[in-house]
């Protein structure tokens, strides 16, 4: 995975979210609360690519994977609640999934001490700039 592609996966994601919403009264609160944690996966994602050290991505990193796996848990929610069809966010919730695979992987990398691909791309296109 090249290092902006998480970036701007995440950012359609929060797209996507703000999309899947439901227009009724009756779910405004939990809209509300899938919004919050939706649009604050790509947020908390550019934050951990700005990371000073390991074990501040590595706690940036578990904000994305508490936020994202919070999309999932509203989702089932509204779904289970019948404010919102299955089958218009089934590709969210599985976008959601693979996000937080990934983070995980991410997290369970730093932490082993290895280096992540996903880490700091902001740093990466600068090295592109200057080169």
């Amino acid at each position: 995975m090249t290092p902006n592609v998480l970036s701007d996966r995440t950012k359609k994601f929060a797209i996507r979210v703000v999309e899947a919403l439901p227009r009724n009264r009756c779910s405004s609160i939990m809209g509300m609360q899938l919004l919050r944690c939706g649009t604050s996966v790509g947020a908390n994602y550019r934050a951990a690519c700005r990371a000073r050290s390991t074990p501040d991505f590595i706690s940036k990193m578990t904000i994305v994977e508490e936020e994202c796996d919070e999309v999932i848990y509203w989702i089932e929610l509204l779904v289970e609640t019948e404010n919102i069809k299955a089958e218009r966010v089934k590709d969210l919730l599985k976008e959601a999934s693979e996000l937080v695979a990934i983070v995980v992987t991410s997290v369970n990398t730093a932490r082993a001490g290895g280096k992540s691909a996903i880490r700091n791309p902001q740093s990466a296109m600068g090295a592109t700039l200057r080169a």
